[in-house]
């Protein structure tokens, strides 16, 4: 399991000093019903607005 979940997304409730992602777990679905095979065809749902 990674150490450190990295996220750029600073108006995001989890997202913390360093770029570092503060939430207890990380829920990533994608897009629509095929299998991704870009991280661009991904969706991080743990996002909540701060």
């Amino acid at each position: 399991m990674a150490k450190d979940v990295m996220c750029a997304v600073n108006s995001c409730t989890y997202w913390a000093e360093e770029n570092k992602c503060s939430a207890e777990s990380i829920f990533v679905a994608y897009h629509s019903s095929k299998e991704p095979k870009h991280s661009e065809e991904t969706d991080c749902k743990t996002f909540e607005s701060k």
